[in-house]
């Protein structure tokens, strides 16, 4: 049994795809968590998830504020490590190798798991030197080379044409939708493999809202995509897998729903889920 068909069957037995979720996958397995459960000193955040993440899809994390959909999030390229006392439990893993343990080069796993925030951040530079500075921290130092790649990344988050005769000018006098777009081009820059969106329209006007999911569309060709989001329509609209969680009475957040977006919103198997999309409650 090969490893992407072991993981799902794991997944299938312990959360409630659908069998026409899993007959409908036959396309890689890109990341996984099992069992995954992550702690803030003695407070358990997120407990016991098992979710797969399918390459080159697009992949929503839904559910009420506080049930832990941003922590499980940052599991996935170890940002959770910068927060003291924090630990996990289980298993995450990219294309089938383990991501915590020892010997894990955690500057690689955030350069192949690029990550853009809910709120724009540019980095108080030039619209070029924001794009070059992760290929800069890896060694490209030749400016023909910095040139393509600042190109190629502006290109790819759909910035290039609004921007291409202002390189030089600051990244902090774009629009917010421009700024975002500055960011997801920067995490493009070092050639992620995933990345992760954790609220990425939430400061944005619809136009721009727009605008990021019609590049979401575009990158999920070339990349892989896990998206945190509280819009439902957003979600719905995006996405080709959705994870539904909740917070439970301990105040862990846990999965308790996973499948095809259109099941998720049309089919749900958990009333709970119903009730969340339907917007009774959340």
């Amino acid at each position: 049994m090969d490893n992407a068909l072991a993981i799902k069957t794991t997944v299938t037995a312990s959360t409630p795809i659908s069998i026409e979720a899993a007959a409908a996958i036959d396309h890689a397995m890109k990341m996984s968590a099992t069992n995954l459960s992550v702690y803030y000193r003695v407070f358990r955040a997120v407990a016991e998830v098992t979710l797969p993440i399918y390459s080159n899809m697009i992949t929503a994390i839904i559910g009420p504020s506080g049930c832990g959909k941003s922590t499980l999030l940052r599991t996935f390229n170890r940002m959770n490590d910068l927060v003291s006392g924090s630990r996990v439990e289980g298993e995450v893993t990219l294309d089938g190798a383990a991501l915590y343990g020892n010997g894990i080069d955690v500057v690689d796993v955030r350069r192949r798991v690029g990550m853009v925030f809910q709120r724009p951040n540019p980095f108080p530079k030039s619209i070029f030197d924001n794009v070059a500075y992760g290929p800069r921290l890896y060694g490209v130092r030749h400016k023909s080379d910095l040139d393509n790649i600042v190109e190629k990344s502006l290109r790819a988050s759909a910035l290039w044409d609004d921007v291409k005769d202002k390189l030089n000018q600051s990244g902090m006098a774009l629009s917010g939708g421009q700024q975002q777009r500055l960011c997801i081009a920067r995490a493009l820059a070092v050639e992620p493999e995933v990345l992760l969106m954790d609220e990425p329209c939430s400061a944005l006007d619809p136009v721009a809202t727009l605008k990021i999911e019609e590049l979401m569309q575009e990158l999920k060709q070339d990349y892989t995509i896990v998206i945190v989001t509280h819009n439902m329509q957003q979600a719905a609209r995006v996405s080709d897998y959705t994870a539904m969680m909740m917070m439970r009475p301990d105040r862990a957040g846990e999965m308790i729903e996973f499948d095809l977006t259109q099941k998720i919103f049309t089919l749900p198997k958990d009333k709970r889920t119903e009730d969340y999309v339907t917007g009774r409650f959340g």
